[in-house]
């Protein structure tokens, strides 16, 4: 189906179904090649549909075995069916049952949604609209039923059968070699949330008592022999239960919660009832093959998905317009567990970084859209950093702008006022008005509109009145389908740096909120604060409390003394971003006259800073050396971008500040060398985190010396952290050396997949000519497979993000990426639209690149037969 081909689905035409099914009785009997689905629909007219209308059931690629009404079969003339619906003309206008039969063969549904095999497992993936290829459904999110799932299959081959809820039943087949078991879940769900998994798995077990006194037995299912690497899933999920329940009052419901680790999957994981599935990258994890990274990522989407069990589970979304109501609360609320967990300071940072990265420049290109789209074609090209992270912000704004307590008793009141529904922004802020007594009305324009704010600021001190005024300004730049914006409310925390510190705040400004809080909710308005007995350093958004760009008339050197005089740690943070970007957007826009003065300004503020707070506190200084990476400046230019100049000009940067500290960054790694056993514990991470972040400069600033450090670092390392630091820094030194180290890591982890997918990457990230070559050579690898969707992320995807070489001068780059999302688009057209998303940002791009990235878009658009979920991207990248 081509994207013209596609109907608009708009969030004004929603209407409620027609029907509702109350009960769903499934019996599935399990089997590679033929598995028979038998699923009996309890039905009955929805008061607030059209009583009259036939019944319509959502099918993709399915064929109808039988069906039956009140158990007496339908005759040919009474229903019709295709693979993608199945038609009841004339059903009862009272509740009655319909029993439906399908055959579906798993081992052959590469697409991984649905059902189908994964390692000789099988698995489901129904979010967004997966159920519909298990059988025939009302397959939308506002139709909730209670499920009874039977599951039948060869011991041998599936020894182990869950699904949703409990454990009811489960025993032999009598005179077979198979066997049974039947789960029910007492909540009522949509689809979506539907899952199985079979097969055989070992497991880590573990009894948890809830605060009001549930006994649940948690279990994490991992393939055969991989059991040890399941315990970190398991004490993150223990200690997210209790932190739900502490901050947010939420207790799990069920008497089982099951997480289950699978190799090929298409998402990082999927929160079904009482079941999650994972991708086994963010389960399964030791020293020896999983990074600080990793340890940390596993934490925070066990969390994650755990979290859904209220915000996306017990509250629902009315329809896939509400996404964000499920997707964007639930990463809000991962993030402040994994900032208690470990730094709040370095979370935030780490999260700014994701959202400059990922959703800033998403909100700067073609597929810009709002929090809450208007219309989509495909939904599954709906799930990004725009309903995810941006999402999440729109949260945090809201408890910047009401406060702490009557953000927490807002979500009480949600919690008690939708459970147990299909809910709508509309609903989830009505109960923060209500719980603030604040009119959202305005706020809620952070749903409906696209891009990104930019917050324009000056400031000019009075010094015979001992006043400071400070300016600011807010627009928002057009987006596809939205020229014209209007301010929205955002949420400015500021605080005023003196000579000594923090000058208090004294003004009668209404659009003071009192604790440093400015209101901006207007196109333009000016604060004046009155007895400022100095002229103070603005510092401004802080803890970053809007997703905005920020335009500040401040000089480099007012900047650096935020580094070491602000109170809050993220303008101590972005005081050094905004000094460095500076220097790199000039030098990237061909200015580097002032590249040097600039680097020796960075270097003269970063060594004191090193010097007295590294050692306290090396997680943050971690952030603080690490320059603004090559695509944030990139998208910080905006038009005409040469990404190789800006190579260019990061690399000479990094290699005055490496030169510069080189004595101080050589100290600190000797002082964070302990030489304790490996733990990933936060402050043990934090310390190998500044070790590998100060061999990066070195190895760029002298390769020789960087080369030794790594070489004995990788000799010596008893973890992979240190493993893959020491490659990473190799492979930014070109030579034999490097060589010998990238095939001396590969042939040490040739059985362990996943550490092969971070080599793969590290070599597909490598900024020369040749890695074009290198990838494709790569592909032939044994370790590398098109059908497996993280070796995709790891080798193409790794190069697809390597901005000088997939943005190459002569093309070639966006050919060899639009022949893999062509090739992939066959199979598994989820993981190809993905892909095809790397050209987001093309329009950015130099005449002679862009041409070359639009032609290689224009022969996607023109492929023959493309899915639907390409041929979106597709035609809205080119649009």
């Amino acid at each position: 189906m081509r994207a013209d081909d596609t109907p608009l689905i708009r969030l004004e035409d929603y209407r409620p179904s027609d029907w509702l099914i109350d009960t769903v009785d499934l019996d599935i009997r399990l089997d590679p090649h033929k598995t028979k689905v038998r699923a009996l629909l309890a039905l009955r007219p929805n008061p607030a549909g059209d009583g009259g209308a036939p019944l319509v059931l959502d099918g993709d690629d399915l064929a109808l075995a039988g069906i039956a009404l009140d158990g007496t079969p339908l005759a040919q003339d009474a229903y019709s069916a295709t693979p993608g619906s199945l038609t009841v003309h004339a059903p009862p206008a009272r509740g009655f049952t319909l029993t439906i039969e399908t055959v579906l063969a798993p081992s052959a549904n590469t697409k991984l949604m649905g059902l189908y095999r994964s390692s000789n497992v099988y698995c489901t993936q129904c979010e967004a609209d997966g159920f519909r290829r298990i059988t025939y459904f009302l397959d939308r999110p506002d139709v909730m039923s209670v499920y009874t799932v039977r599951l039948e299959a060869k011991k041998s081959d599936a020894p182990v059968l869950l699904s949703n809820g409990n454990l009811v039943a489960a025993g032999e087949v009598a005179g077979s070699d198979r066997h049974f078991a039947v789960w029910h879940d007492p909540h009522p769900k949509p689809a979506y949330l539907f899952a199985l998994v079979g097969g055989a798995l070992d497991h880590v077990r573990e009894d948890y008592v809830t605060a009001d006194g549930r006994k649940v037995e948690l279990a994490v299912y991992v393939e055969p022999g991989k059991a040890g690497r399941a315990g970190w899933a398991m004490d993150s999920l223990v200690r997210c239960m209790r932190w739900d329940e502490r901050v947010f009052g939420r207790n799990y419901d069920l008497e089982m919660f099951n997480v289950v680790a699978v190799s090929d999957f298409n998402m990082g994981a999927m929160e079904n009832k009482g079941l999650n599935i994972f991708n086994d990258k963010y389960v399964l994890a030791d020293p020896q093959t999983a990074t600080d990274g990793d340890y940390a990522s596993i934490e925070a989407i066990i969390a994650h998905e755990y979290f859904h069990n209220w915000t996306g589970n017990r509250i629902t979304c009315r329809d896939w317009f509400q996404l964000c109501l499920k997707e964007g609360l639930t990463v809000f609320r991962d993030q402040e567990f994994s900032a208690d967990e470990r730094s709040r300071p370095v979370k935030r940072i780490a999260d700014v970084r994701t959202l400059r990265a990922t959703q800033f420049s998403e909100d700067a290109g073609p597929l810009a859209h709002p929090v809450r789209p208007r219309a989509y074609k495909e939904i599954n090209n709906f799930y990004t950093p725009t309903v995810y992270e941006k999402g999440a912000e729109v949260i945090r704004m809201l408890k910047v702008l009401i406060g702490e307590d009557a953000f927490r008793t807002g979500m009480d009141l949600y919690f008690i006022r939708c459970d147990g529904t299909a809910a709508t922004i509309e609903e989830f802020l009505a109960c923060f008005a209500e719980a603030s007594g604040r009119d959202l009305g305005h706020f809620a324009r952070w749903y409906e509109q696209a891009g990104t704010p930019t917050i324009v600021a000056s400031g000019r001190y009075d010094a015979q009145a001992k006043s400071y005024t400070l300016d600011l300004a807010q627009t928002t730049p057009a987006t596809p389908g939205q020229t014209d914006k209007q301010p929205v409310v955002l949420p400015v925390v500021i605080g005023l740096v003196g000579k000594a510190g923090d000058l208090p705040l004294k003004t009668a400004s209404e659009a003071y909120a009192g604790d440093g809080l400015i209101v901006l909710d207007r196109a333009s308005l000016s604060v004046t604060f009155d007895d400022v007995p100095e002229p103070p350093i603005p510092s401004l958004l802080r803890g970053f409390s809007a997703p905005v760009r920020l335009e500040l008339d401040l000089a480099d050197a007012d900047l650096l003394r935020l580094l070491s005089s602000d109170s809050d740690s993220f303008n101590c943070w972005q005081a050094l971003q905004s000094v460095a970007t500076r220097a790199l957007v000039a030098a990237g826009r061909g200015d580097g006259a002032t590249l040097a003065a600039r680097a020796d300004d960075i270097a003269g503020a970063l060594g004191p800073f090193l010097r007295s707070q590294a050692l306290a506190d090396p997680a943050f200084a971690a952030q603080v050396l690490r320059l603004p990476a090559i695509a944030d400046i990139a998208r910080e230019i905006g038009r005409d971008v040469d990404p190789d100049a800006i190579h260019t000009a990061h690399r000479a940067l990094s290699a005055a500040v490496g030169t510069n500290l080189r004595a101080t960054l050589l100290e600190l790694r000797e002082a964070l060398d302990t030489g304790q056993r490996y733990s990933p514990d936060a402050a043990s991470a934090g310390r190998r985190a500044l070790r590998n972040e100060a061999l990066g400069l070195i190895a760029i600033a002298e390769p020789a010396a960087g080369a030794r450090l790594a070489e004995r670092q990788f000799a010596a390392a008893d973890n992979l952290t240190d493993r893959l630091a020491a490659l990473a820094a190799m492979t930014l030194i070109p030579g034999e050396d490097r060589e010998a180290l990238i095939a001396r890591f590969g042939d040490i982890y040739r059985g362990e997949p996943l550490v092969l997918d971070k080599w793969l990457m590290a070599q597909a990230l490598i900024a020369e000519h040749g890695t074009l070559d290198r990838v494709k050579g790569l592909m032939q690898h044994p370790a590398f497979s098109l059908g497996n969707p993280n070796r995709v992320r790891s080798l193409i995807g790794g190069f697809a993000a390597n901005l000088t070489q997939f943005n190459r001068p002569d093309g070639a780059g966006y050919l060899f990426i639009a022949d893999m999302v062509i090739a992939l688009d066959r199979t598994n057209p989820q993981i190809a639209s993905r892909l095809l998303g790397s050209f987001k940002s093309w329009r950015m791009l130099e005449p002679g690149r862009k041409a070359l990235a639009e032609t290689a878009l224009a022969m996607v658009a023109q492929t023959p037969n493309l899915s639907r979920d390409v041929a979106d991207i597709a035609e809205r990248a080119l649009a």
